[in-house]
């Protein structure tokens, strides 16, 4: 059999990273999968300002290399990759990567959860410069500003009714006349006096790429079709977040939207595997708390193996 690794981490963003580290100065020898969003959504983000030890704020990319650094430094091997098969029926576990097989005696999925997008060019150029899929991360850039969500479920009367703390005001757009928002998170947003609703309406296009800033999104009513621009300082994805788990479907058990779950904080059902980050945190999804997940895992790893070599 080819190599057979100590741990295998897949996925690169703060708890992957964080993983790492933990697992490298443990001389673990991890190897860390890239996966398809080397960096994780941090890699999209341009300034952050709630990641401790910044007073100043750091850019995303930036504090993604750092923590890829750091875990080097220790001995962490990286390898760019994605996961498109794997196998957790047997240890040591395999992964197809690509078009290669690896073998791990233990697993740390760290793999994240991708944001739902619109699908506009205008918006994919404009990520990080007013376009943003977290408000607890890029809220405060738009104090005094008019702000829109997207969205019509739970995530989006959240980030409304949490945007309403920096912005003059917030208008959500849904694109039906119903809600799949909860009653109660519903009636605290149409009770804010801040949250405008605009219903059955779509985002066609987001301006102005060009000045790399958000100043009106264009609109279209689909029962009338007719079509305005609305000015506005930002754009935020209210639409919920695909968990990159897939692969593992029918091996791990996910939740109602694909999320891994979890006991004990990141132990999987299978011994040896561990999730963390966003890839099982529906909840919070903040870069300090998959980091935080990262170390965990990275303890129960040290642990296990420990054990077993007893």
């Amino acid at each position: 059999m080819d190599q057979i690794h100590n741990v295998v981490i897949i996925g690169s963003g703060c708890a992957g990273h964080t993983a790492a580290l933990y697992t490298a100065r443990a001389n673990l020898k991890p190897l860390v999968l890239e996966g398809h969003e080397p960096g994780g959504q941090l890699s999209l983000t341009t300034l952050v300002e709630n990641f401790p030890g910044f007073p100043e704020g750091i850019q995303g990319p930036q504090l993604i290399e750092n923590m890829r650094m750091q875990a080097g430094r220790f001995g962490a091997q990286y390898q760019l990759g994605h996961v498109v098969g794997a196998d957790l029926g047997k240890r040591p576990f395999t992964l197809k990567v690509d078009r290669e097989t690896i073998h791990a005696r233990t697993l740390i999925i760290a793999s994240g959860a991708s944001a739902r997008w619109l699908g506009l060019p205008s918006e994919q150029a404009l990520i990080g410069h007013g376009v943003s899929s977290c408000a607890t991360c890029d809220g405060f850039f738009f104090s005094g500003k008019e702000i829109t969500v997207i969205g019509g479920g739970d995530s989006a009367m959240e980030e409304a009714i949490f945007l309403t703390r920096f912005a003059t005001k917030v208008t959500l757009i849904h694109r039906r006349d119903q809600f799949r928002a909860s009653k109660i998170m519903l009636e605290r947003a149409q009770k804010h006096g801040k949250i405008d609703f605009l219903l059955d309406t779509v985002v066609e296009d987001i301006y102005d790429p060009a000045k790399q800033e958000v100043t009106a999104l264009k609109l279209r009513n689909l029962k009338t079709n007719k079509v305005w621009d609305l000015p506005a300082s930002a754009m935020f994805l209210g639409i919920g977040h695909i968990p990159n788990a897939g692969v593992f479907a029918g091996q791990l058990d996910t939740d109602s939207e694909g999320y891994l779950q979890t006991t004990n904080h990141v132990h999987t059902r299978v011994p040896g595997v561990y999730a963390c980050g966003d890839v099982q945190d529906r909840r919070y999804r903040q870069a300090i708390t998959a980091a935080g997940s990262g170390c965990m895992a990275a303890l129960e790893v040290e642990r296990f193996l420990e054990r077993e070599e007893g």
